[in-house]
């Protein structure tokens, strides 16, 4: 679906691609979120390597999209709503590298748009924390993460880190984007 169709590629990382990947497979227009790894120099790394913050890699979702439905400007609100973009390799009790604030940028575009929206934002938070979100230029390379880290809250809603650190994010998503969301199916 890259850009042959009328979808769009946005990856973002934004801590623990549990979280972001919960997040962005609501919206509509949003056709698939996948979690995995970009930005770094090892190729076809494992979770494991990742995490040891060697390999330069983030944990990111790549999330295929139509911008008739959905504008890359709503994922970027939805982005920096959602997560903290003003603590640099960390989110909350998640700290490294693989945790940064990134917007790899698939188009100069999206770059311009990142970086504009970024400006709009004041280059700081509402509480004037300044904003550390990285805007770089993706290299074309994302490796998708393992099989047991996709929809891993959908299929581990009772899970603790799905219960006190994804459900807030679902939960204020739900609360602040409902015009965003994709429709509820009616059975």
């Amino acid at each position: 679906m890259e850009n042959g169709g009328k979808g769009e590629v946005a990856i973002f990382a934004g801590g623990c691609f549990w979280c972001t990947e919960a997040v962005f497979g609501n919206l509509r227009g949003v056709s698939s979120v996948m979690p995995g790894y970009a930005g770094g120099t090892a190729q076809n790394p494992t979770y494991e390597e990742v995490c040891t913050g060697t390999t330069g890699h983030a944990e990111a979702i790549r999330i295929e999209f139509d911008p008739s439905r959905i504008s890359f400007r709503d994922l970027l609100t939805v982005f920096f709503a959602t997560h903290d973009p003003t603590t640099r390799n960390r989110q909350g009790d998640d700290i490294g590298t693989q945790y940064r604030s990134a917007i790899f940028a698939t188009t100069a575009a999206q770059r311009d748009e990142a970086l504009k929206f970024i400006g709009d934002l004041g280059a700081s938070d509402p509480g004037g924390r300044p904003i550390v979100t990285e805007v770089v230029p993706w290299d074309g390379t994302f490796y998708d993460a393992e099989e047991y880290h996709r929809e891993y809250y959908r299929k581990n809603p009772d899970a603790g880190y799905c219960r006190l650190i994804i459900e807030p994010k679902v939960e204020k998503l739900q609360a602040q984007f409902a015009r965003l969301l994709k429709e509820k199916s009616k059975s």
